[in-house]
């Protein structure tokens, strides 16, 4: 497995925007490369600074495609193929989280860096029935401002924004989900004071 992520790796960086695409599409459909698409997208706007929004917008995209393709999957394969994937007690829980929470649970985990459980999330959303374009949306935002903020780092930083990442990424992730998080609660406050106010 580890020489075929290499060669995968040598490719997208030698094929550019549409490999870092073609790696995003993969890493969030069929295959297991955890942190492959991080890593490429920073060595690409390392190397290339004057394309870091292309590639950004490349790995969103095709990370969008790659969720969407993988939430088509649960759909149609159902729970039954989910729980063959995943251990049982996980799926009942990151069910329940899915039904309490909806695409702010498939938002959060796709802004957090690998090993975050992520796949789970966007097959159990087809499971249960989330529509493809509010997946589309929440992974659209949270991978947006991930790889919006790893482009910038690299832009700005260069080889020392994978020396950061490594040592500081879950931590920044963590933060940034806090962030998100607390506003998404004052939004359910907002809600709810305004449906009382309608009432």
């Amino acid at each position: 497995m580890g020489r075929f992520v290499d060669r995968l790796r040598a490719l997208a960086l030698a094929w550019g925007a549409p490999g870092l695409f073609a790696i995003a599409f993969l890493d969030s459909s069929i295959l297991p490369l955890p942190g492959i698409t991080d890593l490429l997208l920073i060595i690409l706007v390392t190397r290339h600074p004057s394309g870091a929004v292309l590639f950004v917008v490349s790995a969103v995209a095709g990370s969008i495609a790659g969720c969407v393709a993988t939430h088509a999957i649960g759909r149609k394969g159902g729970d039954a193929l989910v729980r063959r994937r995943f251990a049982g007690a996980r799926v009942d829980r990151a069910m329940a989280i899915l039904r309490r929470y909806g695409v702010m649970s498939v938002l959060i985990p796709s802004l957090l860096p690998p090993p975050a459980p992520f796949k789970i999330f966007i097959l159990l959303a087809g499971v249960i029935g989330i529509s493809a374009v509010r997946l589309a949306t929440a992974i659209a935002i949270g991978r947006g401002i991930r790889y919006t903020i790893l482009g910038l780092l690299a832009y700005h930083y260069g080889d020392a924004a994978a020396d950061y990442l490594a040592a500081h990424g879950t931590e920044a992730s963590l933060a940034l989900v806090a962030v998100l998080a607390a506003g998404f609660v004052a939004f359910l406050v907002w809600r709810k004071a305004q449906g009382r106010r309608n009432r």
